[in-house]
C-alpha cells in the first residue's frame, strides 16, 4: 500500500510544522491581539477597520513565526540530530519525537 501523502520525513526544519504551528498561534493570539489594539483608534469605515487589521496583523505574524522558527530550528533539530545520545533534561525516560509525530508501537501506548 503506498504511504499517505500526508507523511513526511524533514531533515532540518520541519517547514509544514513551523507554518501549522505560526497559523494557529496568530488565530489564538493575533486577532484577539488586533481587536485590543483598535480600541483607541477610531475606524468608522470597514476599509479602514481592514486596513489596521492588516498592519498590525503582519507585524503580529511576524513576531509570532520567528519565535517559531527559531524554536523549530534550534531546539526541535537539537534534538533530532543524536537520538541515541541521552537527553539533558528531566524526562530521560520519554520518546524523543516532534510533537506533531505520531506515536509508534515502540513508543508505547498513545496519550
Amino acid at each position: 500500500m503506498p504511504e499517505p501523502v500526508e507523511t513526511s520525513d524533514p531533515e532540518g526544519v520541519d517547514y509544514g510544522w513551523v507554518m501549522q504551528t505560526t497559523f494557529v498561534l496568530t488565530i489564538v493570539i493575533g486577532a484577539p491581539l488586533v481587536a485590543a489594539l483598535s480600541i483607541p483608534f477610531t475606524l468608522p469605515t470597514w476599509g479602514s477597520r481592514l486596513e489596521f487589521a492588516i498592519r498590525v496583523g503582519a507585524v503580529v505574524w511576524i513576531l509570532i513565526a520567528v519565535p517559531v522558527f527559531l524554536y523549530a530550528k534550534l531546539v526541535l533539530d537539537e534534538r533530532m540530530e543524536d537520538p541515541t545520545e541521552p537527553s539533558s533534561d528531566s524526562s530521560e525516560g520519554l520518546s524523543e519525537r516532534r510533537p506533531d509525530e505520531p506515536a509508534t508501537d515502540e513508543d508505547g501506548p498513545s496519550q
